[in-house]
């Protein structure tokens, strides 16, 4: 990207694969550093959602087809908005948000508040709430993964934190399961399903690892098991990083 301390520019590019590259405009520069390795831009580009899944439709291979599939209503809009005009109720609604960040798009979407009085509302009878609840590794799990554990653990009735290695990330990351229902995780029942439901093989993911996934480490357990903290928005947590949004956009 060359030195972007010099340059005043609104266009941000990514080369993907040899003959691809992302291109997109940008709001602002918010910061400019370098690493040993590359140089380093912290991007402002709230607007851009729809542009973000009309690339994903053209470019992307392992999912390309859930797009074109019928059963699939893609919103972009702020999600607790969305939630609070809705009067539907749903199976299973999936938190796969941003990380709780100072400053951030969608810390608000972690609060008690939210799950009490907007979220836990749009699940139907044995309805499962499940979010990515941050780092969860034997250093990194006090940062907000307990924290939001024990949130949830005042809402609902059955909660489940599960975790796994994300090489990516360099962390064990974690994630909570909720629900008014008892939440089954027998292996076999679990592979049952996905042959049910599922057309061929999942590279990852079957019912011996999902429960594995579930079993943490005994530091880990006790710790949950102490936390006392609530997220809420007098009290959030927050992970290492900084944003510069207030709307909870997801």
């Amino acid at each position: 990207m060359g030195d972007m301390s010099k340059r005043n520019c609104c266009w941000y590019e990514e080369e993907i694969e040899q003959n691809l590259r992302w291109c997109f405009a940008l709001n602002s520069i918010l910061h400019t550093g370098s690493s040993q390795y590359q140089d380093i831009a912290l991007l402002d580009t709230k607007p851009f959602g729809k542009e973000v899944v009309d690339f994903c439709k053209s470019h992307l291979l392992a999912n390309k087809g859930a797009f074109f599939d019928p059963r699939l209503h893609v919103v972009i809009n702020d999600a607790r908005a969305e939630l609070e005009k809705r009067k539907d109720q749903f199976d299973v609604i999936v938190g796969d948000l941003a990380d709780p960040i100072e400053g951030g798009p969608c810390y608000k979407l972690y609060t008690k508040s939210f799950y009490e009085g907007t979220l836990k509302p749009r699940l139907k009878e044995g309805g499962i709430f499940v979010t990515q609840a941050g780092p969860a590794g034997i250093f990194s799990h006090t940062e907000v993964f307990s924290c939001i554990y024990n949130t949830l653990r005042h809402v609902f009735r059955y909660v489940v934190p599960y975790s796994a290695h994300v090489p990516s990330y360099a962390d064990t990351w974690g994630w909570v399961m909720a629900s008014e229902s008892p939440l089954d995780l027998d292996a076999e029942k679990f592979d049952v399903r996905i042959r049910q439901r599922i057309e061929g093989e999942n590279r990852f993911l079957d019912g011996k690892t999902f429960a594995s996934a579930s079993i943490l480490s005994k530091a880990v357990r006790k710790s949950l098991a102490k936390e006392t903290q609530l997220y809420t928005e007098g009290s959030a947590k927050f992970i290492y990083g900084h944003g510069n949004c207030n709307d909870t956009r997801a």
